[in-house]
C-alpha cells in the first residue's frame, strides 16, 4: 500500500490522545457535510423551477414556433402548407394571428395581446385545459376567452349579452388628422371562458377565431403572425428544425418552448449561478475549519513525525501525508453530503414534505448534472485546503 495514504487514513480515522482536536475535525467535517447537501438541495430545487416553469407554459406554448424574421406578418401560401406536412415529426400545426389591442369594457381600457387561433390550435395546445370558467371558443363565431387577470381588471365576466367588449385596434396607414371613429378598427365580443395560467399570462391574452382576429387587423388571406407546431413523440427537435430551415431558408424565425420563454430562464439562470456562488462561498468557509484541523493535526503529531523524519521520510512525503489527509476528509464528507441531498431531494419528490400551496408542492428535480457539479466543487476546493494546510509543514517544525 502507498505509505502516505495509509498513514494518512490511519490518522483520518483514528482518534486523538486529545480530545479538542477530535471535536475540532467533526466540526469540520460536518461543515462540508451540511454546505455539500444545502448546495446540492439548492441546485435541485432550481432544476426543479425551471421544469414547473416549463410545464405552465406548455399550456400555450406550441413544441416549436414559426415567426417572420422581418416585421409582424408573413403571406402564407397553399405551396408553404404542402412544404410543411412534407416534414417528417409534425403532428399537427395551427395558424396564428396576435396582436396588441384595446379592450373596452363599460367606461374600462385595457391594453392586451388578441391571438387569433383557428381549429387545430388545441391540437397544438392545452390551453382548453386551462379554461376554469365557462367554456372554450367556438370556430367562426365572435367569442372571446380572456384571462382572469384581464376579467378582473375590467370587472367583467362570461356569457353577458347585455355588456359586450369592445375590441379596437389602429388602422394601418391611418393618420391622426382622422376622426376617432375612422382611426380605428373595432369589433363588439362576447366574453365565454376564463383560463387561469400564471399572473403574466392571465393578465396579457385574449383568445380568439382567426378569422375574427384577420377582420379586426384587416389582414388579407394568408396574412398570419405565426405558425405553431405540435411534433410527434419521440421526434427529433434539431432535426425538424434543420428541414424548417432548409424548406424556408432566411424567411422565418424558428423557437422551442425554453426559447419563447427565453426572459424566465435567464432570470432562473442568473438566480441559480448566484446561488451556487453563494454557497460556494459557505463552503470555502467550511474549508477553513478543515485547514485549522489539519493544522492541529500536525500540532498534535509532532512527535510521530519527528519519528518519522529521523526514520529516513522527507519533509515533502510528510506533507503528502496531511495533504491526503485532508483530500479525503473532504471527499468522504462530500459524498455523505450528496447522498444526504439525494435522500432529501427523494423523500421531496415523492412524499412532498415541504409544500408552497396547501395544493402545490416544492417543485425538485434530481439531476446527474447536479451531483458532479457539487463533487467536483467540494473536491477542488478540499484539495486546495489541504495543500495549504500540508505547506505548513517544514523541517523545523518536525524536529522542534
Amino acid at each position: 500500500m502507498n505509505f502516505p495514504l495509509y498513514i494518512a487514513k490511519r490518522y483520518l480515522f483514528s482518534k486523538s490522545s486529545n480530545n479538542a482536536i477530535n471535536i475540532m475535525t467533526l466540526i469540520a467535517s460536518g461543515g462540508v457535510i451540511i454546505a455539500s447537501a444545502a448546495l446540492f438541495i439548492v441546485l435541485s430545487v432550481f432544476a426543479g423551477l425551471k421544469d414547473f416553469s416549463l410545464q405552465y407554459s406548455s399550456f400555450v406554448d406550441p413544441d416549436l414556433k414559426i415567426i417572420p424574421s422581418e416585421g409582424k406578418s408573413f403571406q402564407w401560401e397553399e405551396n408553404d402548407k404542402v412544404t410543411l406536412l412534407k416534414i417528417e415529426g409534425i403532428a399537427s400545426y395551427s395558424e396564428i394571428i396576435e396582436e396588441r389591442i384595446f379592450i373596452k369594457s363599460n367606461n374600462k381600457n385595457l391594453v392586451a395581446t388578441l391571438k387569433g387561433v383557428d381549429a387545430n390550435y388545441l391540437k397544438v395546445t392545452n390551453i382548453d385545459s386551462m379554461v376554469t370558467k365557462g367554456n372554450w371558443i367556438s370556430p367562426g363565431s365572435n367569442e372571446v376567452v380572456s384571462g382572469w387577470g384581464i376579467s378582473n381588471n375590467l370587472s367583467f365576466g362570461i356569457i353577458n349579452y347585455l355588456k359586450p367588449l369592445s375590441l379596437y385596434v389602429p388602422k394601418v396607414g391611418v393618420g391622426q388628422a382622422s376622426t376617432p371613429k375612422g382611426y380605428y378598427n373595432s369589433v363588439f365580443v362576447n366574453n365565454v371562458g376564463l383560463f387561469e395560467i400564471n399572473e403574466e399570462l392571465n393578465n396579457k391574452y385574449i383568445f380568439s377565431d382567426i378569422e375574427l382576429a384577420k377582420r379586426l387587423l384587416s389582414y388579407s388571406d394568408g396574412q398570419l403572425s405565426a405558425i405553431e407546431l405540435k411534433l410527434k413523440p419521440n421526434s427529433n427537435e434539431n432535426d425538424i428544425r434543420a428541414q424548417l430551415e432548409a424548406s424556408f431558408g432566411n424567411k422565418f424565425i424558428i423557437k422551442n418552448r425554453a426559447e419563447l420563454n427565453d426572459a424566465l430562464f435567464k432570470m432562473l439562470n442568473t438566480e441559480n449561478l448566484a446561488i451556487y456562488l453563494i454557497f460556494t462561498l459557505v463552503i470555502v468557509i467550511a474549508l477553513f475549519n478543515v485547514i485549522g484541523a489539519i493544522i492541529m493535526m500536525i500540532l498534535d503529531k509532532k512527535k510521530s513525525l519527528n519519528t518519522l523524519y529521523h526514520l529516513g521520510t522527507e519533509t515533502k512525503i510528510i506533507k503528502s501525508i496531511f495533504f491526503l489527509q485532508g483530500s479525503l476528509m473532504t471527499v468522504v464528507s462530500g459524498l455523505i453530503g450528496v447522498t444526504i441531498g439525494l435522500l432529501v431531494v427523494f423523500l421531496q419528490q415523492n412524499f412532498e414534505f415541504v409544500m408552497l400551496t396547501p395544493d402545490l408542492a416544492y417543485p425538485v428535480r434530481l439531476n446527474f448534472f447536479n451531483v458532479i457539479v457539487v463533487l467536483i466543487t467540494i473536491f477542488a476546493l478540499g484539495i486546495v485546503a489541504s495543500k495549504i494546510a500540508s505547506q505548513r509543514i517544514t523541517p523545523s517544525l518536525i524536529k522542534s
